[in-house]
């Protein structure tokens, strides 16, 4: 409908099983432009009103079959014709009937006979309040789509101030241990191959001295047995060689810090996608291990033969730690619950990656046999500050991030497949372009 009431758009239906009240009425309306509408029962009304969607109904109460109250009734339990608005004609002047006719969904009387004057002014009245009503409707519909739109980007812009915020004083933070680490490893590396040239010199002299001088003093000998010579002899070369593992496992994990926190925020770079997830990997190796509550979980790696991708190697790697210690909290939570014991699987981890040529895109499987998530979370997992997991335990972001990341970041996509008792797959979709 229209603001001006003197539109010939505007269609009244009237419905009155009496031929001269509806000739009476199309008349009156048809002196303001208005379009009238007739049906002689209540199941035409209604049939009417479905497919002509009039801007107002006159309709009478008394009418054989269908009577006016029950034709209202179910008018107004349809969802396309709730909103029409109807005037009740009626010879009833019993306020209890009026009452009847206003609960059921009516908006006003006009008591027989009428007035013509007075059908026109109520009409006139009720189709300017419905108007009014239904811009009132489009306007509150209008602010609170913009006000949600408003709340998705603060929401949008406080998700990447705190990825922002993290990327930086994990950037900083890694960059200070790198370089801590860095130092003594240095030294230890530079020294254990002198302390091994000299370890070994010291032993050749041992061993040539007893052969060249077999007889030894008393006070020798009881040396040589205090310090068991000849285990030292064999073991020393052993804790050498632990010593040389330590270090290259410190060196792995100083590399590993390196890729997982470049500081690459301003534009894309190539990487190669299978190094950021070893390096997070290598990072979360001490919570793979076995425990108190469950078994190691066993890692299995599938990688395709990729090519370099051009993306933000950092923020990929904080996906990739967000996922896998999902992953490794929920197999916690699962066998401290007792229901992965009950099941007497062994936590697997399963990470594939496959090039899907058509989409010029790679993907990245990650994938636990854990307990599954529930379809009524799986629904809100990616929305922020939502949790499962206890107080103190999670924020809620690092999903929301996570998405954030591969969606607006990279243009990719994150999906979440999830069983009840089978277990959880993200899958990641990222373009090969190089678009930046």
């Amino acid at each position: 409908m229209v603001g001006d009431l003197q539109s010939n758009s505007i269609r009244i239906l009237l419905v009155d099983d009496n031929p001269n009240n509806l000739k009476v009425l199309a008349e009156a309306i048809s002196t303001c432009g208005w379009k009238a509408l007739m049906a002689t029962d209540g199941e035409s009304a209604i049939e009417q009103s479905e497919y002509a969607q009039p801007d107002l109904i006159l309709l009478d109460v008394m009418m054989p079959g269908l009577d006016g109250f029950e034709t209202c009734r179910r008018l107004k339990t349809s969802r396309i014709t709730q909103p029409i608005p109807v005037i009740f004609m009626t010879a009833l002047s019993e306020s209890t009937d009026k009452v009847k006719g206003l609960e059921i969904g009516a908006v006003d009387y006009i008591t027989k006979p009428f007035q013509q004057e007075e059908v026109i002014a109520r009409l006139k009245l009720h189709l300017k309040i419905s108007h009014l009503t239904r811009t009132l409707e489009q306007r509150v519909e209008e602010h609170t789509k913009e006000l949600s739109q408003s709340l998705e980007q603060l929401q949008s812009t406080q998700l990447q101030l705190i990825q922002s915020e993290k990327m930086s004083t994990l950037g900083q933070l890694v960059a200070g241990i790198g370089h801590e680490i860095n130092n003594p490893i240095g030294f230890i590396v530079g020294n254990l191959t002198h302390i091994k040239e000299y370890t070994h010199g010291l032993l050749r002299l041992v061993d040539l001295q007893q052969k060249k001088l077999p007889e030894i003093d008393s006070e020798v000998a009881d040396l040589i047995e205090e310090i068991d010579l000849e285990y030292l002899i064999e073991d020393l070369p052993n804790l050498l060689q632990s010593m040389q593992q330590g270090i290259i496992r410190l060196q792995e994990i100083s590399l590993s810090l390196r890729t997982f926190a470049r500081a690459d925020i301003a534009s894309k770079v190539a990487f190669q996608i299978h190094e950021g997830i070893d390096s997070t990997l290598m990072l979360l190796k001490h919570r793979l291990k076995g425990n108190s509550e469950r078994p190691e979980i066993q890692v299995i790696k599938k990688y395709s033969s990729l090519e370099p991708v051009q993306c933000y190697p950092g923020q990929l790697n904080q996906v990739f730690m967000n996922l896998i210690a999902n992953a490794i909290d929920a197999f916690d939570q699962c066998h401290l619950s007792g229901i992965c014991r009950e099941s007497n699987k062994l936590p697997t981890l399963t990470l594939i990656t496959l090039t899907d040529a058509q989409e010029d895109s790679i993907r990245i499987y990650i994938k636990d046999n854990g307990s599954g998530i529930a379809p009524e979370i799986q629904a809100r997992i990616f929305d922020p500050a939502f949790t499962t997991k206890p107080v103190g335990k999670g924020t809620g972001l690092g999903l929301a991030i996570s998405y954030q990341i591969i969606v607006d970041k990279h243009q990719g996509k994150i999906q979440c497949l999830s069983s009840p008792g089978e277990g959880t797959e993200f899958i990641i979709t990222l373009p090969l372009g190089n678009s930046s």
